[in-house]
């Protein structure tokens, strides 16, 4: 059977897969995308049962379409997202097909491309690799399995009820780790939670959500060329209404603070003398936040209410002042290790192109060194905002007039 003809093909049909078809559409470029599974499918089934969205609804969006049934203040659910993803790809009219899944990519000596899929064989001009930055779930080769403790990673996490009796150790504070560890506190679980390098913004300051201020202070823009720094854990909550993380407030309501997990042997977790450093650095990054928001509303003359709250710093647990550097997982109670610990890329079916030392394709902000190849919504693709749900839009729109020129 001859290959289908396409003129360019995307692959992945999330946030990064519709943004880039609107923006075809609106350039008149046929296209196709090919999702795998269902839209929206990690939200479906790769997140936890509470999980909102970690932004406020008229941010956390795509740009021509709100959340139905949200505040615009409010945040999102789990399932109030993947609704909307539905929603949007039948308000842009996606061509989309789903249950495809694109098992390898070739540029063909023309310099076309060949995709192999699941459902037949497809030459397209050009193709956009739109998966995303969450592909694989990362767990470190720490701890050794044991049929006394249930090992998994944060996407495999659903409620508290899953996990067998006794303590949690969740493994990461980022958003994921932090939400994770104060849901299984609030249903009476003892939880240790190992905290690293992180980000700390308000939830809110002076009014205003803390989108709004990396909005402003020009944050969302920020670029880098260095991998190290492309990856930057932000610990924020759009749970339970939304709040500040604040590590101490964790600590006074039980949950028992640890470094980063650094080694294990014969059932003991060495723990890293680095606590109080990262929290520290984690308040200053929060105060250098709150003077600049100040700065700028003094500048733009914005008549914004004073928020003295916001800079109270909690006083220091004992978990701090006297850290913890070896937890033994059964002497602590221990039988379930949740390890919120980040995803890897995985391009095993892209077979064109060169790749950097993560695994990630070797672009110029989203353009590949392949004419024709390109990729949407990873880290830092142009700017700190690109993978994020609002900031996929100017990325894609910039790729779209790139493939609208070489037709």
């Amino acid at each position: 059977m001859p290959a289908e003809q396409i003129h360019t093909l995307i692959i992945g049909g999330g946030q990064s897969g519709l943004a880039m078809s609107e923006q075809l559409r609106a350039r008149f470029v046929p296209h196709l995308i090919l999702e795998r599974h269902r839209i929206a499918e990690r939200w479906r089934t790769e997140r936890w049962d509470a999980l909102h969205a970690n932004g406020p609804a008229w941010h956390d969006r795509l740009p021509s379409l709100t959340i139905a049934g949200v505040d615009p203040d409010g945040f999102a659910s789990r399932d109030q997202m993947a609704d909307y993803f539905t929603a949007y790809a039948a308000h842009i009219a996606a061509p989309i097909r789903c249950g495809v899944a694109v098992t390898a990519l070739h540029c063909a000596p023309d310099g076309s491309f060949h995709a192999e899929t699941s459902a037949g064989s497809i030459e397209a001009t050009n193709v956009v690799a739109a998966t995303g930055p969450f592909q694989r779930g990362v767990i470190p080769p720490l701890v050794p399995a044991d049929p006394g403790i249930t090992q998994m990673h944060s996407t495999a996490y659903r409620n508290p009820d899953q996990l067998p009796p006794g303590a949690v150790l969740v493994v990461g504070a980022g958003s994921s780790g932090t939400q994770i560890a104060d849901e299984l506190q609030r249903a009476g679980r003892r939880v240790f939670l190992c905290v690293g390098q992180h980000e700390r913004p308000p939830r809110r300051y002076r009014g205003k959500d803390f989108c709004f201020w990396l909005g402003v202070l020009g944050l969302w823009d920020a670029e880098t060329r260095d991998p190290a720094k492309e990856h930057v854990t932000i610990a924020v909550s759009g749970a339970y209404g939304g709040h500040t993380i604040d590590f101490r407030r964790l600590a006074a309501r039980g949950i028992t603070l640890l470094g980063r997990a650094d080694a294990f042997a014969d059932g003991v977790l060495c723990i890293a003398p680095d606590l109080a450093r990262d929290l520290a650095a984690g308040d200053a990054n929060h105060l250098s936040l709150l003077d600049a928001a100040d700065a700028y509303a003094a500048r733009e003359g914005l008549d914004l209410p004073e928020d003295p709250v916001a800079r109270v710093v909690e006083p220091e647990p004992s978990c701090v002042t006297n850290p913890i550097r070896q937890v033994d997982l059964r002497e602590a109670g221990i039988t379930t290790i949740i390890w919120a610990t980040g995803f890897a890329f995985d391009f095993g079916w892209l077979q064109a192109g060169a790749f950097d030392a993560r695994g990630a394709p070797v672009h110029r902000r989203g353009i590949t060194d392949v004419p024709g190849l390109y990729v949407v919504g990873l880290p830092f693709l142009s700017r700190r905002a690109s993978s994020f749900i609002f900031g996929v839009e100017r990325d894609a729109a910039r790729l779209a007039a790139h493939i609208a020129a070489r037709a």
